[in-house]
């Protein structure tokens, strides 16, 4: 594996976070502009709070609070993995999925720097402390910045289980190994045309 923090002292991490700001503001200006659709959409299909916050292990492991549109039915967010067609996805939920609206609030955590744009995918604390224990070179993914976005989610399924985790850890570890801005470039290639397909989660 490539030294990491060879990679992080060069050009590399200033451009990074150069276009994760700059992201993040777009983010952030999209956010407002739609807020008032998804607030009406909110009382009609998804009653509850309109935002949650969920706790995510980030760089170094330290804990990182993720932001959200919600998609799920406030007593249930968190209970188990996420499925396909998960039953606890309301109405309105499902639309925001599917635009991948429900990402938007993320924009906070770009301009605050917790998040990266292209990354592993930051994974739920009680969950890490599982697979931590089950999966090999686990909290390697852990060494750099979560993203948004990543080669694991262009390259896999949405995972649903452990098997699935084990799965998308070979693309977290193939990224750490090979991230460059051609990789990332590449990974945002795909996640545009991703959403543009209008592939839901």
């Amino acid at each position: 594996m490539s030294d990491i923090g060879d990679l992080h002292r060069s050009g590399y991490s200033q451009l990074k976070r150069l276009f994760d700001i700059a992201i993040g503001v777009m983010m952030l200006a999209a956010l407002v502009a739609i807020l008032p659709i998804i607030w009406i959409g909110n009382l009609m299909a998804n009653r509850g709070p309109l935002l949650f916050g969920q706790l995510r292990v980030g760089r170094g492991g330290r804990d990182v609070r993720v932001w959200k549109l919600r998609t799920m039915t406030p007593s249930t967010i968190g209970s188990t993995w996420t499925a396909p067609h998960d039953p606890r996805i309301t109405r309105f939920g499902a639309i925001l999925r599917r635009l991948h609206l429900d990402e938007l609030p993320q924009s906070w955590n770009l301009l605050c720097g917790d998040l990266s744009f292209v990354g592993p995918r930051p994974e739920q604390v009680h969950y890490v402390s599982e697979l931590r224990e089950k999966l090999p070179f686990y909290d390697l993914r852990h060494s750099v910045q979560p993203g948004m976005t990543g080669w694991a989610q262009v390259k896999f399924r949405y995972a649903a289980s452990e098997a699935d985790a084990f799965e998308k850890l070979q693309y977290d570890l193939y990224y750490l190994r090979h991230q460059s801005l051609t990789l990332d470039l590449r990974i945002v290639s795909r996640t545009v045309r991703s959403v543009a397909l209008g592939h839901g989660r």
